[in-house]
C-alpha cells in the first residue's frame, strides 16, 4: 500500500534538516548553519503509531528572490508540497515570526492540504519564550513546540501529522521500486545504450528511423531500479499536436515523482548540445528534476573535439539549476563509459 507523505517546509535555516535527521533516526540530509545547504528534496522512511510513511526534507523557500537556485530550490519545495499528504511548517523561536514566514503560509494555505505549524529550537523545558506565542499570528492553528536538537516535542509533532493521514484501506496501492529515465533526440543513441547497459543485445528495438520511441517503456533491473526509456523530443517530421501530446506526457510523468532518482539527458557527441536539447532543459529545470548529461557515439569523435565537447556542455550546464555536474562520455558500440554509467546507476539505486 502506498505510504502517507509528510513534507517539512520553511524558510532557511530553521532546522529542517536537523529535524528531519531526528525523526528517521540516521544523517540523511547534511546540517549546516549556512541557509541553502539542502536544495534537493530527500526523502527517508518513519514509522509512528504502527503508520509507516514518507518524511520529505525539502530546501528553504524564500519567497521572493532573483536567485537561480533558490528559485529551483522553491520549486522543489513547491512539488513535495503538491504531493503531500500532511505538511510540516517549521518556524525558528531565535528569529521569531518574519515576514517571509507569513507568505509562506500563505503559500501553504492555498495548497489546500493539512498543516502542522512547529516552532523550533524550543530547547528549553519549561514555560515557553513569550515570543512561541507571536506564531499563532499565522492562522495555522496551535503550533507545536519542537527542539530538533534535543527531541522536545517530537512525538507530539508526529501526533499531530499522523492524525491527518487516511485510513489505511483507503490508500493506494504504488510500486515502491526506484527509477531511472532516460531521455533524448530520436536516433541519438537511447535504444543502444540500453542495451548495453543491460547486456542484453535487442532488449530494446534499435532503428535509423528518428522517433521510434513514441511512448514510455519499462526495463526492470534487478527488482531494485526500473529504467525508463521516454519518448524522444525534437521530431522534426511530426505533426505538431503529437509532438505537443509527447511533451505533455513526458512532463507529466517527470513532475513530482517522488521515486524518480535523476533522468540521462543523452547528447550526440558529434553534435553537441542544440536549441532543441536546451529546451527540454529548460522543461526539466521547470520540473525541478535531477538531470545528468551523457554523451553518446564519443568514439567517433576525435579525443581533441571530445574535449572541446565536454568543455562546451560544462559551461551549458552551469546555466542550470537542475543539471548534475558530472559528465560521462559513452560509446554503446565500443563499450566505454558503459561501466562507469552503470555504478552511477548503481549508487543511485542505493
Amino acid at each position: 500500500m502506498s505510504k502517507p507523505i509528510v513534507a517539512i517546509v520553511g524558510r532557511p535555516n530553521v532546522g529542517k534538516s536537523m529535524l528531519f535527521n531526528k525523526l528517521i533516526g540516521q544523517r540523511l540530509s547534511i546540517v549546516e548553519d549556512t541557509p541553502g545547504v539542502t536544495r534537493d528534496r530527500i526523502y527517508g522512511e518513519c514509522e509512528w503509531c504502527g503508520r509507516k510513511f514518507t518524511l520529505v526534507d525539502t530546501g528553504g523557500i524564500e519567497p521572493r528572490t532573483d536567485s537561480q537556485i533558490l528559485t529551483f530550490m522553491r520549486e522543489q519545495a513547491q512539488i513535495a508540497i503538491e504531493n503531500a499528504t500532511v505538511i510540516i511548517f517549521l518556524t525558528d523561536i531565535k528569529t521569531g515570526l518574519t515576514a517571509s514566514d507569513q507568505e509562506v503560509a500563505n503559500m501553504l494555505l492555498r495548497s489546500r492540504k493539512p498543516i502542522v505549524l512547529a516552532v523550533n529550537k524550543m530547547d528549553s523545558v519549561g514555560a515557553p519564550n513569550p515570543d512561541y506565542y507571536e506564531f499563532y499570528n499565522l492562522g495555522l492553528g496551535d503550533p507545536v513546540a519542537v527542539s530538533a536538537v534535543h527531541g522536545h516535542g517530537t512525538g507530539d509533532l508526529l501526533d499531530a501529522c499522523v492524525a491527518y493521514f487516511p485510513d489505511e484501506e483507503e490508500a493506494e496501492e504504488e510500486s515502491d521500486v526506484l527509477k531511472v529515465a532516460i531521455i533524448g533526440k530520436p536516433n541519438v543513441g537511447k535504444s543502444s545504450l540500453i542495451n548495453a547497459l543491460t547486456g542484453r543485445k535487442g532488449l530494446a528495438k534499435t532503428s535509423n528511423t528518428p522517433g521510434r520511441t513514441q511512448q514510455l517503456n519499462y526495463f526492470n533491473l534487478a527488482d531494485k531500479l526500473f529504467l525508463v526509456d521516454l519518448p524522444g523530443y525534437g521530431f522534426a517530421k511530426a505533426p505538431e499536436n503529437l509532438v505537443k501530446q509527447w511533451q505533455k506526457m513526458i512532463f507529466a510523468y517527470l513532475q513530482g515523482r517522488v521515486n524518480l532518482k535523476r533522468v540521462f539527458l543523452l547528447i550526440d557527441s558529434r553534435h553537441g548540445i542544440k536549441k532543441v536539447d536546451r529546451e527540454i532543459m529548460e522543461m526539466l529545470d521547470k520540473a525541478a528534476v535531477t538531470y545528468q548529461i551523457i554523451l553518446t557515439k564519443s568514439d567517433k569523435i576525435s579525443a581533441a573535439a571530445l574535449a572541446k565537447v565536454f568543455r562546451e556542455t560544462q559551461a551549458e550546464i552551469a546555466k542550470h539549476a537542475a543539471a548534475y555536474v558530472d559528465i560521462i562520455a559513452t560509446s554503446s558500440e565500443k563499450g566505454f563509459g558503459i561501466d562507469e554509467l552503470r555504478a552511477e546507476i548503481c549508487r543511485l539505486a542505493g
